[in-house]
């Protein structure tokens, strides 16, 4: 943050509104007894989040449980039940982180852009579902796991053959070491549309005969990729797997005979 230009005032402002948000999370409130209105039992988590934002615990308190509303002319307090008030602690905290990112963002584009455009950048973060072998894998397995095996074959290039050739282009003495990490056989088992047509061609492909059933499917699965390394025959087709595919790493993933209604 130093080297992007952030003074000390704004990340220690940045770090204690962090930490405000995360004290909003031990606030807890309970049920009074003879009544449906919400208090505050214990005020720890409280007083540390008013200290850190600067604000008056006692005005904090009150504003939660029994907030000020408009009636007419006039202001009364209506006392705020548990439920309203988790509402309200939910919804501050999330307003709070909200406007944290925000501002983040905006921070970095304006310490990175040096020609003062003025454009709609943003910070995207990729979150995928992980490698996934259930008991029963269905078409949803095949998708998440084919996905992962594209973003393994991205890093892997990137990270172990690009790496080498730049060193070779900046002239430092290396020997080419092959790791051995080309997923791109099972890449092209799964995804291959012409010539030999791999699964999701298949399927496709087979959905649009009505009298398809998965049993076919997995027949012309084994007749036109019977033969792929990464394609694991299965001698009697059985009610939990068909066919097996053998994914990064040596892991073999057994699909459902599912796959076909899945389509739909």
């Amino acid at each position: 943050m130093t080297i992007m230009g952030f003074s000390h005032d704004e990340i220690t402002a940045m770090l204690r509104l962090v930490s405000a948000v995360l004290q909003f999370g031990n606030i807890t409130f309970r049920k009074e007894r003879n009544a449906d209105q919400a208090s505050m039992p214990e005020d720890t988590a409280a007083q540390k989040l008013c200290h850190l934002l600067g604000l008056n615990v006692t005005d904090f308190t009150r504003a939660i449980l029994s907030p000020r509303i408009k009636v007419g002319r006039d202001y009364v307090q209506k006392a705020q039940t548990k439920e309203q008030a988790d509402f309200a602690i939910e919804a501050l905290a999330k307003a709070s982180y909200e406007r944290l990112f925000r501002w983040l963002v905006h921070r970095i584009n304006k310490a990175l852009d040096r020609t003062k455009r003025q454009g709609a950048s943003f910070i995207g973060i990729l979150d995928i579902a992980g490698f996934e072998i259930f008991q029963l894998n269905s078409f949803e397995q095949l998708c998440i796991n084919y996905t992962n095996e594209k973003l393994q074959q991205l890093f892997n290039h990137t990270m172990f053959v690009l790496e080498q050739e730049e060193y070779q282009r900046e002239g430092i003495e290396w020997n080419f070491i092959d790791f051995g990490l080309d997923l791109q056989p099972c890449i092209d088992l799964i995804e291959r549309p012409a010539n030999t047509p791999g699964i999701l061609a298949l399927l496709d492909e087979e959905c649009w005969f009505p009298k398809a059933t998965d049993k076919t499917f997995v027949e012309k699965l084994v007749q036109e990729q019977g033969n792929h390394p990464k394609l694991q025959k299965v001698r009697h087709l059985k009610d939990k797997a068909d066919f097996c595919v053998i994914h990064y790493a040596g892991r073999k993933v057994a699909y459902s005979e599912q796959l076909n209604n899945s389509k739909e």
